[in-house]
């Protein structure tokens, strides 16, 4: 794991988003266990043979959990943000009931063909 993406998640002031981005993180390694990682434009990103696989970034009320090369994902209706299909974001809030391993399933399919 990268030290800077430590950093980064380490300073994020409010608690429960230390755990959310650590959480996904960890999900993220445990589907892609050679999967890079890297601070590029302020935010953890995370790659695969080169290939952007997903971005968790931190917001004010949330945290944002993108997984690129998504367009063949079939989620839940509601799940994610509108957006291109190639890159699916859900935004996750304090007191919301995240599904990790619906999340982990979807970055797993997503991530496979990188």
């Amino acid at each position: 794991m990268n030290q800077e993406v430590t950093d980064f998640i380490n300073a994020v002031e409010q608690p429960w988003q230390v755990e959310v981005c650590n959480r996904l993180r960890q999900l993220i390694h445990e589907q892609v266990p050679s999967i890079e990682e890297r601070i590029q434009y302020r935010k953890p990103h995370f790659l695969k043979n080169g290939k952007y696989a997903a971005v968790v970034a931190p917001a004010k009320g949330w945290v944002s959990f993108a997984i690129f090369n998504a367009s063949e994902l079939h989620p839940p209706d509601g799940l994610f943000e509108d957006g291109p299909p190639e890159r699916r974001t859900v935004k996750i809030r304090e007191k919301d009931a995240v599904d990790y391993d619906l999340l982990a399933e979807l970055f797993k399919q997503a991530s496979g063909p990188l």
